[in-house]
């Protein structure tokens, strides 16, 4: 099969290598698309460094199952399916307390997080285990299907985690990738004012596009003062989907009482400071959205199959696998949202 196969920082090599057997509890997936997380690129590039080489990267995969491995019983050969890129036992404590993104035994297909990290979907076929698969809804495109674990963790961020309610004033940080989702569950969930900031004005045209009341540019404006002009009592919810510092430190700045905050883009180990009286007198909550889980993803699916978030409305860029290279190069601009790729 061919596969994107990643040698070293900047080494993404297209490759013939054998296609994968399923194991027991294992399926043989045939990818149809992939998204293209920051993730990823991340890995490609060499800013995230806690990669192994060779890996094949991609992690929000949909496709069609190949063939099962012993004891599968769920998936047959045909069945088109939705990939969540993280594994898990659903026997130690965390699984069997719902969170199974902190599983002791975890997993991640072409992705970031547990230790055991195995090839991903930038490729013609992947392998993994029966339990991280979910029926894909006819009515729903592959390209589509395939952004449920980023639209997941999205849900997971805004709705589980900061508890946003319908009329909250909400503030997202980044409308990249990960960020328009984000903006596109606060949408949905009945933001009051929805306030995009990002330093693209590419992306801010798509965040108006989908929902966004005001766009802020920090590059042409003091954002800030930007943010409370427009919302004078300070923003109800902040997200953080973007990933330089910079924007962690920014969303500090916006809190006022009571705000909650949510570190959700940045994934490199980087400092901020904050002052422990005032978050003591301010009582802002910060909380953080890491991974998906099987609520989480669930709840994804409703989102696109009853037509409340139309995913591919955020894709600006399809390519082929054989095409690889130049979809790195996209990520690397600003003129992008959603970045697919079609092995």
């Amino acid at each position: 099969m061919l596969a994107a196969v990643l040698h070293g920082v900047d080494r993404l090599v297209l490759e013939d290598v054998p296609v994968p057997d399923p194991g027991p509890g294992e399926v043989l997936v045939r990818v149809r698309s992939c998204g293209f997380c920051q993730t990823d690129y991340k890995a490609i590039r060499g800013i995230r460094t806690n990669v192994t080489f060779p890996i094949i990267p991609g992690h929000e995969p949909a496709g069609v199952v190949a063939a099962v491995g012993h004891g599968v019983t769920a998936w047959r050969e045909g069945d088109e399916v939705i990939v969540q890129p993280s594994g898990f036992c659903g026997m130690c404590a965390n699984c069997r307390l719902g969170f199974t993104h902190y599983c002791e035994r975890s997993y991640v297909t072409g992705g970031d997080g547990p230790d055991d990290v195995r090839n991903g979907s930038f490729a013609e076929f992947m392998v993994t285990g029966a339990e991280t698969l979910y029926r894909k809804p006819p009515s729903l495109s592959f390209d589509a299907a395939c952004q449920t674990e980023p639209l997941s963790g999205a849900w997971k961020g805004v709705i589980r985690n900061s508890e946003m309610r319908v009329g909250d004033d909400v503030v997202v940080i980044g409308t990249g990738g990960i960020g328009i989702y984000c903006l596109m569950v606060a949408r949905a969930a009945g933001a009051g004012r929805l306030i995009a900031v990002d330093v693209s004005d590419y992306a801010l045209e798509t965040a108006r596009r989908l929902g966004a009341t005001h766009c802020i540019n920090p590059r042409t404006c003091d954002a800030r003062k930007a943010v409370y002009d427009i919302l004078p009592e300070g923003p109800d919810l902040v997200v953080e989907a973007a990933g330089p510092i910079e924007a962690v430190r920014l969303m500090v700045s916006l809190l006022r009482r009571g705000t909650r905050w949510n570190v959700f883009g940045i994934t490199t180990h980087e400092t901020f400071e904050l002052d422990g009286g005032l978050m003591h007198f301010l009582e802002a909550r910060m909380d953080a959205s890491f991974g998906t889980n099987p609520e989480a993803m669930i709840h994804a699916i409703r989102l696109m199959e009853r037509g409340v978030i139309d995913t591919e409305q955020a894709i600006t860029h399809r390519f082929p696998l054989t095409r690889i290279a130049e979809a790195v190069e996209v990520m690397g601009g600003a003129a992008r949202n959603k970045v697919i790729v079609n092995p």
